[in-house]
């Protein structure tokens, strides 16, 4: 059964361009380190200061093997410092989801 990394970030609003950048530069990273990008989501109506990103894969065990290969991923850690070094997250929630069958379609179409 497939589960999905679910990341509510609070970010700073006024660092918008920044989180982007560190979002579009997961686009390469994730897969490379096993994860399945389903994408990340800038708010663009209503709240401000709300971004997601949604990553699948195939079982918590994946997921946690995937954790492991990133902490490890040159490109990972220069991110998570790029991050860390402008602040523009100012909090970040995971939760895991399992989709209820017959409802999710491919958002790649």
């Amino acid at each position: 059964m497939t589960i999905t990394c679910f990341i509510r970030y609070q970010i700073d609003p006024f660092q918008r361009a920044a989180f982007e950048t560190y979002a579009e530069n997961w686009g390469t990273i994730i897969p490379a380190c096993g994860g399945d990008l389903i994408g990340y989501f800038l708010p663009e109506e209503g709240s401000n200061d709300i971004a997601h990103g949604l990553i699948s894969f195939a079982s918590l065990a994946e997921y946690e093997r995937y954790r492991t290969r990133l902490k490890q991923d040159p490109q990972g850690r220069a991110n998570f410092e790029f991050a860390r070094d402008k602040r523009f997250i100012l909090r970040e929630e995971r939760t895991f989801l399992t989709p209820v069958e017959g409802t999710t379609q491919d958002m790649r179409r």
